[in-house]
């Protein structure tokens, strides 16, 4: 089929790899000037299945009010007047629930293993590089209160057989040596070995070059207007250069999603949470993270790539507002800096931000919709880079009519954003959204 797929962020391009592996005539549209450019540029730089969880949990409005009364918060809200974000909020806050927060995250967890797979079958196929290690996450707990709150975490973990460890003091300080020279900021660690480090933008950008010897077209610089439909099919999209053709499209445009599907009647709650992160030269090897520490208590990611330190967090909800504010980067500097004071150079630091497209359940949105050739990859959240190469691999499995090697349900919604209608898939896949 010829098959066009709008966005060529991380989830856009390891879609168009995977179609044209699997024989597509594959052209691929964006406004930028090259791939990667917007949310996938300067993530957290982690693929981390095993920290795969909702933002929605059991206590988290609890949490956020004391988040928001914190110096260094990770949560912000600038409230609009904009009926998505509030309609987003209520939706987020109905799911911080037990049932509700293990079925979503067995639902990621799900995902984000097989992505984590696939990614390494890719790695093993193309010899593909982009500064990445494999020597997991360290989840790092600085008081007794959240190295307790880690049970709910580990009993879905131990469900779906991922492998963990929790570490004391001297455990944490084995698997990242530089941690001892802050001993006693920290009371122990959930480890989750299978998780790996790596750049996104690197990644994304040499995957479209092998995209490109596949045969796949991408057209940059192209503003996506809207998408031309008759009856349940869609006929065309119409950007900057006139309407472009195809047998099927795909949309993988993060948060900028809703526009294009609201004028085809096609509602999925999907908003964007802006985070930042600095990236910081290494000074001193020794005094840097070896993988990712995850600070619980700032809810900040700190990663080793190559010679430098990715420092990412925050989820400030703003709208698509792209403003750099100061007291971000001074949470981002005070965290790394805390904990690995002799690791980098704050002071030449990049400071980036990005927005996430979130759905209020954490679930991205893969799958097939009301218009029998129009496909959706969005939704990823902080957990597009973790969940590419599988999201990728599931969407191109659908679109060519074969049984996708995991479960779909609760994957994709329907035209009004729900996850709870049978969908049928072409080939004859059918499933429960």
């Amino acid at each position: 089929m010829k098959i066009i797929v709008l966005g060529s962020g991380v989830i856009g391009t390891t879609t168009a790899y995977y179609l044209a592996q699997a024989g597509h005539d594959v052209t691929v549209i964006d406004r930028q000037p090259a791939a990667g450019m917007e949310t996938s540029y300067g993530n957290a730089g982690e693929i981390s299945p095993g920290y795969a969880s909702p933002w929605a949990g059991p206590g988290v409005p609890a949490k956020a009010v004391k988040w928001l009364m914190m110096q260094h918060s990770p949560l912000v809200v600038r409230p609009k007047l904009d009926p998505n974000q509030w309609r987003w909020m209520l939706s987020m806050l109905a799911n911080c629930n037990h049932k509700s927060y293990a079925i979503n995250k067995g639902r990621m967890v799900r995902l984000a293993e097989y992505s984590r797979d696939v990614l390494v079958q890719l790695r093993r196929d193309t010899g593909i590089a982009y500064d990445e290690r494999s020597q997991g996450t360290l989840q790092l707990f600085r008081n007794q209160k959240q190295l307790d709150g880690a049970a709910t975490d580990i009993a879905v973990l131990e469900q779906y057989g991922v492998p963990y460890q929790v570490l004391d003091p001297a455990g944490c300080e084995a698997y990242e040596p530089a941690l001892k020279n802050v001993r006693g900021k920290f009371v122990g660690g959930l480890l989750l070995p299978n998780d790996e480090t790596g750049d996104c933008f690197k990644f994304t950008q040499k995957l479209a070059e092998m995209a490109k010897e596949l045969g796949v077209k991408f057209r940059h610089g192209v503003e996506i207007k809207r998408l031309s439909v008759e009856g349940d099919k869609v006929t065309g999209v119409v950007t900057s250069q006139g309407e472009l053709k195809a047998d099927s499209f795909v949309l993988a445009l993060g948060s900028y999603s809703p526009f294009v599907l609201k004028q085809i009647g096609i509602h999925i709650p999907v908003y964007p949470v802006k985070g930042y992160s600095i990236t910081v030269p290494i000074t001193d090897a020794a005094g840097a993270p070896e993988s990712t520490v995850m600070d619980e208590t700032f809810k900040v990611a700190i990663t080793r790539l190559g010679d430098r330190i990715r420092v990412g967090g925050t989820a400030e909800l703003a709208g698509y507002d792209l403003s750099l504010h100061q007291a971000r980067r001074d949470t981002l500097e005070h965290s790394v800096t805390d904990l690995f004071p002799r690791g980098g150079d704050v002071s030449k630091a990049e400071f980036w931000c990005g927005l996430r497209p979130m759905t209020p359940d954490g679930t991205p949105v893969v799958g097939p919709t009301p218009y029998r050739n129009l496909f959706l990859n969005t939704g990823h959240g902080t957990l597009g880079w973790t969940m590419a190469c599988g999201s990728g691999r599931v969407l191109a499995d659908m679109v060519s009519g074969r049984q996708p090697e995991i479960g779909l349900e609760g994957l994709f919604m329907d035209r009004y954003g729900s996850r709870n209608k049978p969908v049928l898939v072409p080939g004859g896949i059918s499933v429960t959204a």
